[in-house]
């Protein structure tokens, strides 16, 4: 799902878009409510999500079922998805403990990975490459580098980066999943971990098996995806607006604009669209109104993200010069009273690294649109430092700019097909719906307690 505050596409005829939207909506049905909205603004957002009893995770919504099928093997362990108590504190200590380094070490990795797929990029004529395609292997080999401590094999990253590749075309509905290629890169954890090859002390609370899923599902399925989006959204902002990416290659050292181009990146584009969470008390939201046990909240990223800024649609890395990201509506990395994304100091750091590494060999062109969802992987032209384009430039922006509207039609379709294909598939499969009924209380902390679908 997009999550975004605009339609995929202005060429799709308004009615599929809405269909499509219609369709996802009603997974959670009707008790669902989403933040902000026309009544409750950004302040109740921000009390709601940091609320105490807004801590259900999966059990009793509707959405859950769909998530877990999109994140299939193993969404019962994934961090994000894992119910409050003994069970998520040991695992999320866990990663926190795997992500931790010197700034240095993983700024270095971080550049070596990088480097690693631009050195495949001819250094004589104009690339045309679709950003996250580019970068994905090198985040796959960084976060390989995470949990093994070695470098990583050719086999290994291209297991991964089918893997996390397969998951995020699932989750934009632009290709149905292929388990068969997720099982590849759970048999070459399972036997790794059977070697003994992860130099980690992991949860004690997890079964080996889960072990496995744990490491697919956080590592090389959300970090790599993670990681790919929001490079391509920095990169295809920065192709959008020469006038950004050209200040920052004339001053690659300018830590502070640097800083005020991811905010502004990830304001405008955040990496998620929609987070719910699922009520295990009372929430009022006014003096009228309270949220009962068992409710589903949808907190959206985007239009939170679009509240108390001015010209909110613009992108404008400056507007951060007299802005504070931790006084401004402004969570890229969710709330920090309510699970924030544990990568929240390693990400700034090594996506710094990767811009700073593309720019001090490329300049960056592109004339496709960008929206929060890039379901297009970011088509763009790398144009080597040094090269003149001349006059082949101009139709080479004219062919991505006509690409760009003829995919959108067919990609929306496509969306719209395969969405509604996948959402009936996991209504039927019901993954996380039986998982709670059978799941024992004590490795469920929080009850089942009927929510939107009870």
């Amino acid at each position: 799902m997009s999550g975004g505050r605009k339609p995929d596409t202005w060429w799709l005829p308004r009615g599929v878009v809405a269909l499509r939207a219609r369709i996802f909506e009603k997974v959670n049905g009707d008790r669902a409510v989403t933040l902000p909205n026309a009544t409750y603004g950004p302040e109740v957002f921000e009390r709601v999500y940091a609320h105490p009893a807004a801590v259900g995770r999966s059990a009793g919504a509707g959405l859950s079922d769909l998530f877990w099928y999109w994140l299939s093997p193993g969404p019962e362990v994934h961090q994000e998805h894992l119910e409050p108590g003994p069970r998520y504190d040991e695992v999320a200590a866990t990663t926190r403990r795997m992500l931790a380094g010197g700034s240095a070490e993983l700024t270095a990795a971080a550049g070596r990975a990088v480097a690693g797929v631009l050195d495949r990029l001819p250094g004589d004529r104009i690339s045309l490459v679709r950003l996250r395609d580019l970068v994905m292997p090198a985040w796959a080999e960084f976060c390989y580098g995470l949990v093994f401590r070695e470098p990583c094999p050719p086999y290994a990253r291209e297991l991964i980066t089918d893997h996390a590749a397969d998951v995020i075309n699932a989750l934009k509905c632009t290709g149905l999943r292929h388990p068969r290629r997720r099982a590849r890169l759970t048999a070459y954890l399972r036997g790794r971990l059977a070697a003994g090859d992860v130099p980690h002390r992991l949860p004690e609370s997890l079964s080996p098996e889960e072990r496995v899923f744990y490491l697919q599902g956080t590592f090389f399925n959300t970090a790599v995806v993670q990681l790919s989006e929001a490079t391509a959204h920095v990169l295809l902002a920065l192709a959008r607006h020469p006038e950004v990416q050209a200040r920052l290659a004339d001053d690659p050292d300018d830590d502070r604009y640097l800083t005020h181009v991811l905010d502004e990146t990830m304001r405008l584009y955040p990496l998620f669209g929609i987070a719910h969470r699922i009520t295990t008390d009372e929430i009022p939201l006014d003096e009228h109104t309270t949220l009962p046990a068992g409710s589903v909240v949808c907190f959206s990223y985007p239009d939170y993200h679009a509240t108390g800024y001015d010209r909110p649609e613009v992108f404008d890395p400056d507007r951060w010069t007299s802005l504070s990201a931790r006084d401004a509506h402004h969570i890229p990395f969710g709330m920090p009273a309510n699970r924030p994304c544990p990568a929240w100091r390693l990400s700034p750091l090594v996506l710094k690294a990767a811009v700073r590494e593309v720019l001090r060999r490329f300049r960056l062109d592109s004339t496709v649109s960008h929206t929060r969802s890039v379901p297009h992987r970011a088509p763009c032209l790398m144009i080597p430092r040094g090269l003149d384009p001349g006059a082949r430039l101009a139709p080479l922006r004219a062919f991505l700019r006509a690409r760009d509207g003829v995919e959108d039609v067919t990609r929306g379709v496509r969306q719209l097909v395969l969405g509604t294909v996948m959402v009936l598939h996991a209504r039927r499969q019901r993954l996380a719906e039986r998982y709670f009924e059978q799941t024992p209380p004590d490795r469920c902390p929080v009850a089942h307690t009927g929510g939107v679908d009870g």
